[in-house]
């Protein structure tokens, strides 16, 4: 907060030996530790500025009411519902008495008031001069709004919501300390899953700490390795008493939850926005129990029936293939395997008979042919003209000679015979 600048002269004072000190800075920004303001100077143009201020409206809930009988005046803390903020206020007890409804702590309220200063205490105040409560009526018009603009944002689509795990090993319970609602979530889950193991943060329900212990025990819950689904529960509750629940920072820790959220606030006529945040909405701390563990009854009569339905549906197909095994083994070729095989047998001994017989006409006949075309081939030989006398006279170069024209006097002739060959030379 900015002061405004003294704009009075400056002054000076004296030590306690009667020494003049230097002037005192005229504006805060201009204080040294040589040249402090003293105490009642900031003080005082701390109330000047407050002074200035003119008197506003302030929302908030009564969070302590300190009234004594026959004062005239009487003391309250102001406290914003959705930030741990207050601000003290004081307010003539004739105000109070021509409320029309009695104001207690926990009401929500909306002051006339003007800021002050107490220099002496250094103190801050609110001096309200008109309270009015804030009705049922317009509490639920603010939180419809809320809810507008939380949909707006998408906190309530379908889309985010989280499925519930079907057995969850340990589960989170945000409750009230020692609450009915605590006795009815943990004994029913238990009777349905008696193995069932529980984290509980008990909180406030309701009043000025709800919202902040119930959101501080989501995140503890949402943080804890084990917890795989959180319930929050209440037992009801007239609509004021159920108003943390429809707290825009209560709803948004529950939007940013990353485990499974059951919102069991057990009131069906106005459900708070927690209903339409959770990932699951029980109308009842019981209900809640019923939908985060299973009944182990119901859960051993539906194995039953399953090990049953599998036990008939193994039977039937074994009764099946033993017909179809049957149906194969009575068909002939299984019945006498060896008929098939001495036939099968048979036509083999007939094939390589005829294939023998054939071979052996092909052989024959190709013999034959070989020995006629080798006798034909020994008439055409020259050896065999040779054989029956004759010579072959080669001249020098080898060529054959056919004619005395072909040779002169002196050439060497070879003669080749049927068992060898010859020289000789022409004259």
């Amino acid at each position: 907060m900015a002061l405004p600048d003294d704009s009075s002269p400056a002054t000076s004072s004296t030590t306690d030996a009667g020494a003049v000190r230097q002037p005192l800075a005229a504006k805060a920004s201009d204080t040294t530790a040589e040249n402090p303001w003293p105490v009642r100077l900031l003080s005082a143009k701390i109330s000047d500025y407050i002074d200035r201020m003119a008197p506003l409206w302030v929302e908030g809930q009564v969070v302590q009411l300190n009234r004594r009988p026959g004062a005239g005046m009487a003391f309250l803390t102001l406290r914003d519902t959705d930030a741990d903020m207050s601000l003290p206020v004081s307010v003539y007890a004739k105000v109070l008495d021509g409320v029309s409804a009695p104001i207690d702590e926990g009401a929500h309220v909306v002051v006339r008031a003007k800021p002050t200063f107490w220099t002496k205490r250094g103190s801050f105040q609110m001096q309200a001069d008109q309270l009015k409560p804030v009705g049922v009526g317009e509490l639920l018009a603010r939180i419809e709004h809320l809810k507008r603009v939380l949909a707006a944002e998408g906190l309530f689509d379908a889309g985010r919501k989280k499925p519930l795990p079907f057995l969850p090993r340990v589960v989170g319970l945000v409750c009230g300390r020692e609450s009915k609602a605590e006795h009815d979530v943990v004994v029913n889950a238990r009777a349905r899953w008696p193995q069932v193991r529980f984290e509980i943060r008990e909180v406030a329900v309701q009043g000025v700490s709800a919202v902040p212990q119930v959101s501080a025990a989501i995140a503890e819950l949402d943080a804890h390795p084990d917890v795989e689904v959180i319930v929050v529960a209440r037992g009801g509750g007239a609509v004021e008493d159920l108003l943390p629940f429809s707290n825009e920072a209560l709803v948004r820790a529950a939007s940013a939850c990353r485990t499974p959220l059951v919102s069991a606030i057990g009131h069906e006529t106005d459900a708070p926005l927690l209903d339409l945040v959770a990932d699951y909405r029980a109308s009842t701390p019981t209900d809640a129990a019923k939908r985060i563990v299973p009944d182990v009854s119901e859960e051993r009569a539906r194995l039953t029936q399953a090990l049953g339905r599998m036990r008939s549906a193994v039977t039937h197909r074994v009764r099946q293939e033993q017909a179809g095994l049957d149906a194969t083994r009575s068909r002939p070729v299984l019945a006498a395997p060896h008929t098939m095989i001495e036939t099968r047998e048979r036509d083999v001994e007939a094939a390589v008979r005829a294939g023998r017989s054939g071979l052996d006409r092909l052989l024959s006949s190709a013999s034959s042919t070989v020995d006629r075309l080798a006798a034909q081939v020994r008439a055409l030989s020259p050896a065999a003209t040779l054989d029956r006398g004759y010579a072959v006279v080669q001249g020098p170069d080898g060529s054959v000679v056919r004619s005395p024209d072909d040779v002169a006097t002196g050439d060497a002739l070879r003669i080749r015979l049927a068992s060898g060959e010859i020289t000789a030379t022409t004259r």
